[in-house]
């Protein structure tokens, strides 16, 4: 009916540590490669072990998320360091049961605590505080999932349009 395509990139909170994990990570590094070249070669080893586990950690604790929406489908990516991507779900949004704010009561009973159904959680979402984010109700290879996502509110409107009864702003 429509031809649309809309991408948004969704960066996820690093967590209170991970800056100061890092910095530990390489003065420890640092400290056993020096320990290496003047005292013993027996902390080249360690020394270089730690670089790698720093190198990865940078990697893969850097997350984004891109969201695309185009025509009559929902593809989402994870991207890892900034270079690394990898496609997560790629669903058709016919297969929607249900679009609402985490708070809403068309999602209560797939809440964590309170609900009584218990799906597959994907957490797609930036950690942002002040971010509202929403829960997808939907079909994956028959299988019913739920993705909590940050959905911009382009996204949302046309959504909204296509499946009114399916989807709650508010």
């Amino acid at each position: 009916m429509y031809n649309y395509k809309i991408v948004e990139q969704v960066k996820r909170k690093q967590k209170p540590f991970a800056g100061l994990l890092r910095k530990v990570m390489i003065i420890f590094g640092v400290l056993l490669l020096l320990l290496g070249v003047t005292i013993s070669q027996g902390f080249m080893l360690p020394g270089f072990l730690l670089v790698v586990l720093y190198a990865a950690y940078n990697i893969f604790s850097r997350k984004e998320y891109e969201y695309t929406m185009e025509n009559n489908q929902l593809s989402i990516d994870v991207i890892f360091g900034n270079r690394y991507r990898r496609p997560a779900h790629l669903l058709e949004l016919d297969a929607i049961e249900v679009v609402a704010p985490n708070w809403h009561e068309a999602v209560a009973m797939y809440r964590k605590n309170d609900g009584t159904v218990t799906l597959p959680k994907y957490d797609y979402t930036s950690y942002e505080e002040d971010t509202p984010f929403y829960t997808m109700i939907i079909m994956e290879n028959r299988t019913k999932i739920k993705l909590l996502l940050d959905l911009s509110d382009e996204m949302l409107q046309i959504l909204k349009r296509r499946y009114p009864d399916r989807v709650f702003l508010s």
